[in-house]
């Protein structure tokens, strides 16, 4: 990677509220915002810029430059960057820097499949044990990527979609459900991000969910599961057709 793409990549130092890739991570892992340890901040800012596609598949994750730019000791940045590795976004291989991960196709697949089927039985837990308060919760969130949408604003959009999944399994009141779909989930936003960048996926997506959201409120609980889990399929061909450079060989 280039030395001003590296310094685009992420922020050390910066102050303010975490953004929402951070949060993201922080909130899989088990950390708290605001409190984190400088391996924590280095965690969060590498992770998401995974995610967001500011650090890509294949580049090189030098540990002496992040230590630098963390002003810090090495040993935060390889504890970080172990982390994740457990994650599937780091790649770390013997006398070679880690890298970021390339994700095989195969693998994708299965989890991707995986997702589908987890979704679609989430689906169905929230038509049967939701209240019409809950339920509204999801049409907040809607509103939200309506806006975000309507705006071409795709980082905000894409971290809309995620908060929509994450209150529908938090809503589903299934913790095992929860944790399996967060124990996957990481690696997989950044072919989310990817997949919603391409021309005419925004359009395509905010429908989707107007309609998932449309058989929520009506309690039909056969067409939300159909619905949610033809969204996670769609994604993953729209990422298949995109011909991404970052799956391995």
């Amino acid at each position: 990677m280039e030395e001003a793409a590296a310094e685009a990549a992420w922020s050390p130092g910066r102050t303010g509220e975490p953004t929402a890739g951070e949060r993201e991570i922080l909130r899989v892992l088990g950390r708290s915002p605001g409190g984190e340890s400088v391996g924590d901040a280095i965690l969060v800012s590498v992770g998401a810029a995974i995610i967001e596609g500011r650090l890509r598949p294949g580049d090189d994750l030098n540990s002496v430059d992040l230590a630098r730019r963390f002003r810090s000791s090495r040993t935060p940045v390889r504890e970080a960057l172990a982390t994740l590795e457990r994650e599937g976004l780091v790649e770390i291989a013997a006398r070679r820097r880690p890298r970021v991960r390339r994700l095989g196709l195969a693998e994708v697949r299965e989890i991707y499949e995986l997702r589908a089927e987890l979704y679609g039985l989430v689906s169905r837990r929230v038509v049967a044990h939701c209240t019409d308060r809950e339920i509204g919760e999801l049409a907040e969130v809607q509103e939200r990527l309506e806006h975000f949408a309507a705006a071409s604003e795709l980082d905000g959009y894409f971290w809309a979609n995620v908060e929509f999944r994450n209150t529908e399994a938090s809503l589903a009141g299934n913790g095992t459900v929860r944790d399996v779909l967060d124990s996957v989930g990481v690696r997989t936003l950044q072919l989310r991000h990817l997949s919603l960048s391409l021309p005419g996926r925004l359009a395509t997506s905010v429908e989707d969910h107007r309609r998932l959201t449309r058989a929520y409120a009506d309690r039909d609980a056969e067409l939300a599961s159909a619905l949610t889990r033809s969204i996670v399929r769609r994604g993953l061909a729209a990422v298949e057709r995109s011909g991404w450079s970052g799956f391995s060989d």
